[in-house]
């Protein structure tokens, strides 16, 4: 698949067949990854292969933050299980953090070079073969989150990224034409 062809068909995958992801596998996608564009060259990405236990363990914090949301205790329980035997049951998962500069400016930069290192990966697993979607919110601050997942202090988890063969490839979303968005300046 050429590199066109990734970014016109890559989806965000919900539901993935039970084939375990081998460790080669992520392996050769994270070498791939690697190369994103990077000012100033601070590589500041870290990723962490999370295993069925450390999966579980963000599925439980994950689950306990939707589970708020519910008023029934017993409701809220069953929330908080499902998510948390979801997140277990997932064939990868690979937090992404980044390390956290004390320049904004560099901070900044960053971030945007540790994004790109996550569109790689998962642009990577789309040639291979492989479903992702990438996951982004709030819970990335939560300290919980943060020690499942082994995150020290001084890093910020940028995204996590659920992996495998896809079960379903859903129908691409429609998106504004490029000329929508594009002002040519003189």
């Amino acid at each position: 698949m050429d590199a066109l062809e990734a970014l016109r068909t890559r989806r965000s995958i919900k539901q993935f067949t039970g084939r375990p992801v081998s460790r080669e596998e992520i392996e050769r996608l994270l070498d791939v990854a690697v190369h994103a564009p990077n000012h100033r060259m601070t590589q500041p990405w870290h990723f962490r292969v999370l295993g069925p236990d450390a999966r579980r363990a963000y599925g439980e914090v994950l689950g306990a933050r939707k589970a708020k949301k519910v008023e029934d205790p017993e409701a809220a329980r069953a929330v908080a299980e499902k998510v948390a035997d979801g997140e277990a049951a997932l064939p990868a998962m690979i937090a992404v953090s980044m390390t956290l500069d004390e320049n904004p400016e560099i901070r900044e930069e960053d971030y945007a070079a540790t994004m790109m290192v996550v569109q790689n990966l998962c642009l990577a697993a789309h040639a291979t073969g492989l479903g992702t979607h990438i996951k982004t919110g709030a819970i990335m601050d939560d300290p919980r989150a943060r020690a499942a997942v082994g995150v020290p202090e001084g890093e910020r988890i940028v995204a996590t990224i659920q992996m495998g063969e896809a079960a379903e490839v859903p129908a691409a979303k429609p998106r504004r034409q490029a000329a929508e968005v594009t002002t040519w300046v003189p």
